[in-house]
Formats: structure tokens, sequence, C-alpha cells
């Protein structure tokens, strides 16, 4: 039974809504109160039991590179002090995981980016974290929750939840017959419809569990939506081939590619994980 070893990470987007610090930071490395998003979708993802980290970056993306390495000078100056323990958690996340990356040179919408990355995953299943999808759960994490469904269903599946009919246009939409509490069989996916056209308000977010054939599929589906290589058009021709599963996962996204959601998110932390710091 094929297992999940890596997961992607597409980060070459501009992050145009977070202009203009995103002319020159990107948005992956914003920070939610002292750690950046990037990071928290790194730690999911081990949390998943996943220690094969795969980037696809862009120009300008070097910091997300010299994020997950060391840093001699800083390790040298905050040696003996108390600030060590700072980088306790990146220091775990550098010796536990095995980063690689690789440049999407022209942005072709996410099916493109995820298409970039084959390089990186090889023919094994994988999933993928948007990192400006910020997720959080009691007990285990999303990421954590579809590996076990994968292990029962051993197909692709997209993290679902609804979401206000007026918004859809900003998601792609599922349709499908419910099998069991949470988990949907797609029968039809629409990227960004209309409110009056969309099949439901059940929304995909950034999480996925794929499986290789999606690399063919992407190469093969003619562009989509904005004349851009969408992932939903590939995924709908492989739910049209077998079987894909839309999951209504346990826990709370915050879309931090918005700069709403963003400050959501870091309220939210701070609140919740940071009550007595200075």
């Amino acid at each position: 039974m094929a297992t999940i070893e890596k997961c992607l990470f597409p980060a070459a987007g501009y992050g145009t809504r977070f202009l203009p610090v995103t002319k020159s930071m990107p948005k992956e490395m914003l920070p939610l109160v002292d750690k950046p998003l990037i990071q928290y979708g790194v730690e999911e993802a081990m949390a998943a039991g996943i220690h094969g980290m795969a980037i696809v970056t862009g120009r300008g993306k070097r910091a997300l590179e010299d994020h997950f390495d060391i840093n001699y000078e800083l390790e040298h100056q905050i040696a003996g002090t108390g600030k060590e323990e700072l980088l306790a958690e990146i220091r775990n996340i550098i010796e536990t995981c095995t980063f690689s990356y690789t440049r999407q040179v022209e942005m072709k919408g996410l099916g493109h980016a995820i298409l970039t990355g084959e390089t990186l995953i090889g023919e094994h299943p994988f999933a993928v974290i948007l990192a400006d999808d910020y997720c959080v759960a009691e007990g285990d994490g999303v990421l954590t929750q579809m590996v076990k469904l994968y292990e029962r269903y051993q197909c692709s599946i997209v993290a679902i939840e609804e979401v206000p009919r007026e918004e859809t246009f900003k998601y792609g939409v599922i349709d499908g017959d419910m099998e069991e509490d949470r988990i949907w069989r797609v029968k039809s996916m629409v990227e960004k419809p209309d409110p009056a056209d969309a099949p439901s308000n059940l929304a995909i977010i950034g999480r996925y569990i794929l499986t290789p054939d999606i690399f063919e599929l992407i190469r093969t589906t003619p562009p989509g939506k904005n004349g851009e290589m969408q992932i939903t058009d590939a995924i709908m021709r492989q739910a049209e081939q077998g079987r894909v599963i839309g999951y209504q996962f346990k826990g709370r996204r915050f879309d931090c590619g918005s700069v709403k959601g963003f400050m959501e998110a870091t309220n939210y932390n701070y609140e919740n994980f940071y009550p007595n710091k200075d």
C-alpha cells in the first residue's frame, strides 16, 4: 500500500494582495506572530508523518531556502543566551526533514506549479499544502486526517469546507455524493464559478493528496479559467476515470492570502498560543 512521504508546497506566487511588503518578501514568509506561514505548513506535514518537503519557488523567494537552513552567524551571536531556545523548533525541522527546491519560471496557475514539482516528487502519491491557507484543529491536524483517509481509499483527496454561496467565485467548488459523514465522492468540479452557476457551496481549500497520475493529466488538460493550467480540471479527469474524495475536514481555516484572514489568524494565534508573551 502506497504511503505519503513527500509534501509539495507551491510557493512561487507574487502575493500581490500584500503589496508593497511582498515586493521583496515572499508571502509565505509573512509571520503569524513570530513564525512564518511556510513553517506552520511544514509542521503540519511533519505531524502527518511526512519528512520530505518539496518547495516550488520563483524569483525573489530565496528567503524560503534560507529559513530552512542554518544561520551560523546568528547562532554564534546568541550562543549561551536564553534566545537559543527560540530556534529550537526550526532546528528540529532542519534536522528532521529533507528539503528540495525547484523554480517555476512562469506563473501559469496552480496546476502548472504542481506540475513543476514533478521532478521533486517522482512516481509517488504526495500531499500538497498551500501555505496561505492556515489550518488549526483539535487533535489531528487537517493533513493528518487526510493521510489517514488516504490509507483507506488510496485515491486523490481534496479538503473542502462550506463557504457562503456568494463567495464561490474565489474557489474550486465540488459536487458529489456523500458516502459517509464528511466524505463526498466527487462527481464534478468547477473552478471559481459565479454563485449562480456553482454546483454547491463546498469549496476546495489548500490541502490535497494526489496520486502520481495527476502529472500526466495536468500535462494533457487544456488551459481552463483565465487561460491557466487549473488543478481542478485535472482532478476532475481523475474523478471521471476512477475516484476522488472530497473531505470536509475537522478544524478551522484562515485565508492568510487576504489581509482580513491574515489578521484574524494572527490574533487567533496570539490569543491562543502566546497569552503571556512579552
